[in-house]
């Protein structure tokens, strides 16, 4: 078999529509949070369980779905996952009570796995360099744009017909991955069921991870992108309990988050010609740095108002748009015969830094005071690993 090359502009409408799969799941759900506490009758902590259900199949699903696209070849093991994301949508939808609500969000995150693994190895197997990043910039702009409409769409959907159609929707959204899937991608690489053999797994794994400036690209990635994951599930509590918003007018807020990507990543993509991918970067880190700092301290200091808990987070969020299509990159480069497994480990680094966030925000219970430690915590943790990748590249 012989791998087919699809152009950029098919690479990167492919990439963008099975990476966004996993965020828009989060962010469509998000405004449902607190009424699915009054439907099935239980606990804040029981319902921020179920995102956290999520992000731990999402991110475990991913060490398999890495190798599987490496073994299986792309296209099949996309289709194998979509079909797991599709049956738990619809187990989400006809959830008849909260135990269903957590079973069903994991075999979502499961299912959902594959759509950042197979949409970086794409792009990884396809293009390299500046073309990566030009592709990965694009990727980003769909990438705000999907998860911006999610809380806005979740909101209205929530308003209007009830809980039960925000998984509704998921199941349409999985509907048209399949079918973009089948039509869209051809095959980017010769599959080999030896890759699939444990102690070539293993390998593989040891391989990128004994790597240091994979290590290091991904503390960037993992305290940044992590933060954007585990602030979800303080977010909907923050804004609706504490400052007063109701779930229609959270999803219209939150475009303030995703705005700042979009806005982020077109603006990158207006001066991409005239700085160059570690710039870029450097100015991102800055952002992330200082929007940490103001967050930190305006929870400390300042009674909780909408900008004041959503401005530093936008800032956080404009500086990510800049930083993440280099880092991404290097972190993906010293494996083109292995992109499956490294975007895997690197995405399940990511969802386990999300993941570890919302169990700690769990555990201080204060969702506030969670917001304004652990968020700060990630990000200036990001700030660290970048340092320690400058100090590897000089190096090199």
């Amino acid at each position: 078999m012989t791998p087919l090359r699809m152009s950029e502009r098919r690479t990167t409408f492919l990439g963008a529509f099975l990476t966004t799969l996993g965020p828009i799941s989060m962010a469509i759900y998000t405004p449902a949070m607190p009424e699915l506490v009054r439907a099935f009758g239980t606990t804040d902590a029981a319902i921020k369980l179920s995102l956290s259900m999520f992000f731990a199949g999402f991110a475990l699903a991913q060490l398999v779905a890495g190798p599987l696209a490496d073994a299986l070849g792309r296209k099949k093991a996309t289709l194998i996952f979509l079909a797991i994301y599709l049956a738990g949508s619809l187990l989400a939808t006809l959830a008849p009570s909260v135990e269903f609500i957590l079973a069903a969000r994991l075999v979502q995150g499961i299912g959902a796995s594959v759509g950042v693994v197979v949409g970086r190895a794409i792009v990884r197997d396809l293009y390299t360099g500046a073309d990566a990043s030009r592709i990965l910039n694009t990727i980003g702009i769909f990438l705000a744009v999907g998860p911006a409409m999610g809380p806005t769409l979740g909101g209205l959907t929530l308003a209007a017909f009830g809980w039960n159609a925000v998984f509704l929707l998921m199941v349409g959204f999985g509907a048209m991955a399949v079918g973009f899937t089948v039509l869209l991608l051809k095959e980017t690489i010769v599959p080999d069921l030896a890759r699939l053999r444990p102690a070539q797994l293993l390998r593989n794994y040891l391989e990128v991870a004994a790597n240091a400036r994979f290590l290091a690209a991904s503390l960037v990635l993992s305290g940044t992108i992590g933060a954007l994951y585990a602030q979800s599930t303080m977010l909907p509590f923050v804004l609706i309990n504490e400052v007063g918003l109701t779930p229609t007018a959270f999803g219209l807020g939150m475009l303030m988050q995703s705005g700042a990507y979009l806005t982020g990543s077109l603006t990158l993509k207006l001066v991409s010609r005239r700085i160059s991918g570690l710039t870029a970067s450097r100015i991102g880190i800055a952002l992330c740095g200082s929007g940490a700092v103001i967050m930190a301290l305006s929870v400390a200091f300042v009674p909780p108002f909408f900008l004041s808990v959503m401005a530093p987070v936008a800032i956080c969020t404009f500086g990510l748009a800049f930083l993440s299509p280099h880092v991404v990159t290097m972190s993906m480069a010293p494996f083109p015969h292995i992109a499956g497994s490294a975007s895997a480990l690197t995405g399940f680094l990511q969802m386990s830094a999300g993941f570890a966030g919302g169990v700690a925000a769990a555990s201080i219970g204060d969702p506030l005071t969670a917001f304004g430690i652990i968020i700060p915590f990630m990000e200036l943790s990001a700030v660290a690993g970048f340092f320690w990748l400058r100090h590897l590249e000089r190096q090199a």
